[in-house]
């Protein structure tokens, strides 16, 4: 079965399990298990047969124990550390000591492993493919990882949830970094003492993720077909979980492991039998694959009744409700009963309530994160919505993700048209011939109140490198302010016409 089919037959929004390989695949700083380990060896003991001679005590038949070989490295280098204060790892140690000084003992190794891994720095070949993943996440519920780096959340602007956070969470617009994370290096999990402690308290997690898992389907990407996350995965579901059960073969049918092969384009699913010890043969669908994007593509085109950002804004205003406080509940079938409220939670019919996801004003102050995306379904609403003659809108490039906007060229042509009579009506102050909004912005010859003009004048003539307008729309202070309005109107024909 083609991916795309595969995919289409999902009736609720998929989870993603991030590994390593999806790091390795798109960061220009990521290391598998093995290359980790060597790295700090090699960092603080120049000799490789260091490393090599550890790997040798910790061999087993088919592989090697990884949590153990951690375990010596972190002896060894923090008393590597702590007999050198002020040589090659003295910024390590000045965190050390500061943590230290306010009662908190983080080893000197998880510090250094956060420092190594915690700058996100995407590979220029990945970018093209990394705009189809961002597609994608609309209809992702949520992520799971036992990646340390913050890739994903910074991707997808995903909650991270670490350590005892993980059973106080919200399954939408999540992401579960059950091994710990860079941003807190004390939660790390990469030791055998770490994994024990792991698997001591990871009932309730085991509880948290299992529900995941039997209500969703699964998408295991970054792993190979023998990776221990995947057995252990499957070993946690079957054991709840009667294997001839039809809720057995509901989740067999939705779990779906993508395998990274060189070169192949293949997007066919097929079936694949798994051994684990202690269960019979399980059956997974598999696809072995160098040709992501069809993947991304195939998940990005996913169509559910309701969105994935819906019912994260749903639970986020219920979980407030069942906090408690000042929040004032009406439920009603009507919304022409309802007074003004901060927030409103409508139960009933379709006949008696009209929904919108988002007002123009936040269409355009999440442009960026739309066309990301490409949210079709988002911006056809827009078809439900009125934008008047004098409102500056960014039509253009909405237009080319939803062909289906009713009003598209004449809100095209209004577009054309106030950017022109902005253009028009330039003060000799203005000269169109600025290279970068800060380049604007440090210009002391243009005052104040025509620097804005002076961006859109420059963005029109093509002198203005469309980039860095689109990072400074994106910092922009106020995205509701008339100037962001005006200046977002220009970047968007200019960009796409």
């Amino acid at each position: 079965m083609d991916i795309k089919e595969f995919i289409s037959n999902y009736h609720n929004h998929p989870v993603l399990f991030v590994g390593t390989g999806l790091s390795l695949r798109y960061l220009e700083n990521s290391y598998s298990w093995d290359s980790l380990l060597k790295k700090v060896a090699s960092d603080f003991n120049p000799d490789p047969e260091y490393y090599l001679d550890i790997k040798a005590e910790h061999m087993r038949p088919t592989d090697y124990a990884f949590d153990q070989i951690a375990a010596q490295l972190e002896k060894d280098f923090n008393q590597h550390l702590k007999d050198n204060r002020h040589g090659k790892f003295e910024h390590i140690n000045d965190l050390f000591y500061s943590n230290m000084e306010k009662g908190i003992n983080i080893s000197r190794f998880k510090l250094y492993l956060a420092d190594l891994l915690r700058e996100v720095t995407i590979k220029d070949s990945a970018l093209p493919e990394i705009a189809e993943f961002k597609k994608a996440r609309k209809n992702i519920s949520s992520v799971i990882t036992t990646n340390y780096d913050t890739m994903i959340e910074q991707l997808f602007a995903f909650n991270p949830l670490i350590g005892n956070n993980i059973l106080l969470s919200n399954p939408y617009g999540s992401v579960y970094k059950i091994h710990g994370c860079v941003s807190q290096p004390d939660k790390i999990i990469i030791t055998e003492r770490d994994y024990e402690e792991f698997n001591r308290k990871y009932e309730l997690i085991r509880a948290q993720l299992l529900s995941l898992f039997i209500h969703n389907p699964i998408i295991f990407i970054g792993y190979n077909i023998g990776d221990k996350n995947i057995k252990d995965i499957l070993r946690t579901i079957f054991s709840y979980v009667d294997y001839n059960s039809d809720e057995a073969k509901k989740i067999r049918d939705n779990f779906l492991l993508i395998e990274y092969e060189q070169g192949s384009e293949s997007t066919e699913v097929i079936e694949h039998d798994i051994d684990i010890e202690g269960f019979e043969t399980i059956r997974i669908n598999k696809l072995k694959t160098d040709n992501f994007v069809a993947v991304y593509q195939a998940l990005a085109n996913l169509f559910l009744p309701v969105s994935a950002m819906d019912i994260r804004k749903v639970q986020t205003v219920v979980r407030e409700i069942c906090e408690g406080g000042s929040i004032e509940v009406s439920i009603t079938e009507d919304l022409d009963k309802l007074e003004n409220s901060d927030k409103v939670l409508v139960v009933g019919s379709r006949k008696t309530i009209k929904y919108e996801f988002l007002t123009t004003a936040e269409m355009m102050a999440n442009y960026f994160q739309i066309i990301e995306e490409s949210n079709s379904q988002l911006l056809y609403l827009l078809n439900k919505q009125k934008i008047q003659s004098s409102q500056y809108f960014p039509i253009y490039a909405f237009s080319l993700i939803c062909p289906e906007i009713d009003r598209s060229e004449d809100l095209k042509q209004q577009q054309q048209a106030k950017i022109n009579a902005l253009i028009a009506g330039t003060p000799p102050a203005c000269h169109g011939n600025h290279l970068s909004p800060q380049a604007v912005i440090d210009d002391q010859r243009i005052p104040p109140t025509y620097k804005t003009l002076e961006m859109i004048c420059s963005i029109m003539s093509g002198q203005m490198d469309l980039r860095q307008v689109e990072d400074y729309l994106r910092n922009f202070p106020d995205k509701g302010s008339t100037n962001y309005r005006k200046l977002l109107c220009a970047y968007d024909l200019k960009k796409n016409t």
